[in-house]
């Protein structure tokens, strides 16, 4: 393969009409130009210069080849060019894939404050449980909850995934407050049949860590499906506050036994790892973490 850059020296010669010019263009010493373009000649096999003490001039094969080889420059400066303007503008498709309850309760609705401030990015949202190839599936971002994000890919985290205990105020007068975990079992306890294994719910306290068996009459694979049934006051149940964040604020809903609930998960901004990370990623997450913040927007009072 010819080394462009020999080539990109040769055009320069041939646009300043001597080796001193540029040399200086180019800043760099005048035999290091010479020794360039004779590389090239040697690369070519071809003579591309007749070279006098006072007058360059090309030969046939040297005129066709500077005209290549300053096509070629002119092609490299344009991509450049646009790599900087990418770089400062953020621009294009954005793709990204959010999990269903974060995706639909966070991510979209946050789209409305992003895209004005950056009127030549369009996003293109994937709201799936599933988890992406970012690669194979050409997405930029994936958006998602869990508690070990996948070591071959860059991940920001974004904000803990915090759980609480909750069922409507009305239930608790009815069936009164559970002041330890396993007070549970005289509870209708409405389990996620996602979260683990079914019918025992797991707690970390001043003892350590205790699983429960609880019973209730409903099983649902669905969080936002399972605050429903809470918020209708069904029984208890097992939810991330940033699903119930507004209910616990409001008094809709009323947490329990805060102190026996770990953070286990984290939502995570997932993207490939590269050495210059386009602007619309990098645009986009921080506007995440910034609009999260350091204590996330739906637990800052629902403590």
């Amino acid at each position: 393969m010819l080394d462009l850059n020999l080539l990109a020296v040769f055009a320069r010669v041939v646009e300043a009409g001597s080796f001193a010019e540029a040399a200086r263009r180019l800043s760099t010493s005048r035999s290091a130009v010479s020794k360039a373009v004779a590389k090239l000649e040697v690369a070519l096999g071809a003579r591309l210069l007749n070279r006098t003490t006072r007058h360059l001039s090309l030969t046939e094969i040297g005129v066709a080849v500077a005209e290549h080889g300053g096509r070629i420059v002119e092609e490299a400066a344009a991509a450049e060019n646009l790599v900087a303007s990418l770089a400062s503008e953020p621009r294009g498709v954005l793709r990204v894939s959010a999990s269903v309850a974060f995706g639909t309760l966070h991510v979209a609705p946050a789209l409305a404050e992003f895209l004005p401030r950056y009127p030549q990015l369009k996003v293109d949202l994937t709201i799936t449980d599933r988890w992406v190839d970012l690669a194979e599936e050409a997405y930029d971002v994936a958006i998602c909850v869990t508690g070990q994000p996948p070591q071959n890919w860059v991940a920001r985290k974004l904000a803990p995934i915090r759980r609480q205990l909750c069922a409507t105020p009305e239930y608790f007068r009815q069936r009164g407050v559970p002041l330890t975990p396993t007070d549970l079992v005289e509870h209708n306890c409405l389990d996620y049949t996602r979260s683990g294994e079914q019918g025992r719910w797991q707690f970390s306290g001043p003892e350590g860590d205790i699983s429960v068996p609880v019973n209730g009459p409903l099983h649902v694979d669905d969080d936002e499906a399972l605050s429903q049934a809470v918020l209708g006051g069904l029984g208890m149940g097992l939810l991330p506050t940033f699903i119930i964040g507004k209910d616990l604020q409001s008094g809709k809903l009323q947490a329990v036994l805060s102190e026996y609930i770990p953070v286990e998960r984290h939502v995570y901004a997932l993207y490939l790892p590269t050495r210059h990370l386009p602007s619309k990623v990098r645009v986009f997450i921080d506007f995440l973490v910034k609009l999260i913040g350091e204590e996330p927007y739906w637990d800052r009072s629902s403590a």
